[in-house]
């Protein structure tokens, strides 16, 4: 910021001379509040600068890289610096900066620290120069520098370093606040963004079934989008096509090939809703489009509600859960990678496990119900799962998996990851 001093030398001036100050400086926060683009505000606030102050040529500098590099964001004059990158340090601009101060140098090449490179690749003469620095409070942001005054001798005077302090100052002010308003409205486009995509998301999934249904599930994204996904439909003949997964990673990117496994499983399911079959084509596309190091754990079954006869391939997956009562589980391993990991050699199906679910329920899970947080502090896992469906097993199917997202969500901390849980019941004997 300019010194008591300066501000009042600047304000001394009076008249008509002081009137153009304002009318500068009102011009310059009009140009940083009404346009939408910071860059060409910088240029435009600098060649204003630079024409006001008489001068041959400016430069606008900002530090970059943690403050390790000063870069020249604008240039006005008969040569453009624009580009141009110093140690933060380096020349008469990075010592006003590191020092906070403006400086006149009325002869540069009695300057040790003037950096004649410029000069020596532009082919420019810089004979003297202004330079003062951008600051608010302790923050630096960079340094304006104009150089060769048009009068008649070609050097400043302390009235124009002044005024360069006082003009420096409001536009490193103007920046923050402009770099501010922007980064809001960033912030508010990615929000609208990822509102967007979670509501793209939650049009994949299922409608919610009644309580006559024998399949329900429930998702319930740790952020705005998710990576896990489930879904089942009916086929021609009768039975219900089904799949639960989870995409590694979290974030747009998994959120992205979330929707298309998911897309691809009701596609490709429709017409050839085998398990094993479906799960080696969507590994197919996977392999083929996926970013180098995503994968997908993935569950796909088909269930037959009158006979209660399933069949199941797990990829990579959790192990669902089998309950026929009492208070055991029957856990079902996996008996193939996740998809997107080894490509396919021949079209083989991944293996697939026959059941029959008479008197039984299939429970299907990703990890973030497992690894979710409890009240004290520590995950639910495998066991926690479980008790916590045996008391409520008298519940409605629905209320039970909602029981479940509940008792990781009444926690003081925020869920650790998506809570994906597909059920399926079989049919209860007489």
């Amino acid at each position: 910021m300019p010194d008591q001093q300066g501000v009042q030398e600047v304000l001394a001036q009076g008249g008509e001379r002081f009137t153009d100050h304002l009318e500068l400086l009102a011009a310059m926060s009009r140009d940083f509040v009404d346009s939408g683009n910071i860059q060409d505000t910088l240029t435009k606030a600098l060649t204003r600068i630079t024409n006001y102050m008489d001068a041959e040529g400016g430069a606008l500098f900002l530090l970059e890289d943690d403050g390790e590099s000063l870069r020249c964001s604008a240039s006005t004059g008969p040569v453009s610096l624009k580009g141009l990158t110093l140690k933060s340090d380096e020349g008469i601009v990075g010592r006003c900066v590191q020092g906070n101060s403006a400086e006149i140098v009325r002869d540069v090449s009695k300057d040790p620290h003037f950096y004649q490179g410029a000069d020596d690749k532009t082919g420019f003469q810089t004979r003297s120069l202004l330079c003062a620095p951008m600051s608010v409070k302790e923050e630096k942001i960079g340094a304006i520098e104009v150089v060769n005054k048009r009068s008649q001798d070609g050097l400043f005077d302390n009235t124009d370093l002044h005024l360069l302090q006082v003009l420096s100052s409001s536009a490193g002010l103007a920046l923050i606040n402009a770099q501010m308003a922007e980064a809001l409205v960033e912030q508010e486009r990615v929000r609208r963004e990822m509102e967007l995509a979670a509501e793209i998301q939650r049009s994949l999934l299922p409608d919610e079934s009644d309580d006559e249904s024998p399949i329900h599930g429930i998702n319930v994204p740790a952020r705005t989008v998710s990576g896990d996904f489930y879904d089942y439909f009916k086929i021609s003949d009768g039975r219900i096509c089904f799949s639960l997964g989870d995409v590694s990673g979290k974030g747009m990117n998994a959120a992205l090939l979330m929707a298309k496994t998911a897309s691809l499983f009701r596609a490709l399911g429709k017409s050839s809703p085998e398990p094993g079959y479906l799960l080696s084509r969507i590994n197919a596309e996977i392999c083929e489009t996926a970013a180098r190091g995503m994968f997908v754990t993935m569950v796909a079954g088909v269930f037959d509600p009158e006979t209660s006869e399933l069949t199941i391939a797990n990829a990579g997956h959790e192990p669902p859960l089998i309950y026929r009562g009492g208070i055991d589980y029957e856990g079902i391993e996996a008996d193939a990678p996740p998809l997107g990991i080894v490509p396919p050699i021949d079209e083989s199906p991944f293996p697939e496990t026959a059941i029959n679910l008479k008197d039984g329920i299939l429970y299907i899970f990703t990890d973030g119900v497992t690894e979710g947080y409890t009240q004290n502090g520590n995950p639910l896992e495998i066991e926690g799962l479980k008790t916590l469906l045996n008391e409520n097993k008298n519940s409605s199917m629905q209320s039970r998996l909602k029981s479940v997202v509940s008792h990781l969500q009444d926690v003081p901390t925020p869920l650790r990851d998506d809570i994906t849980i597909l059920a399926i019941e079989g049919r209860k004997t007489a």
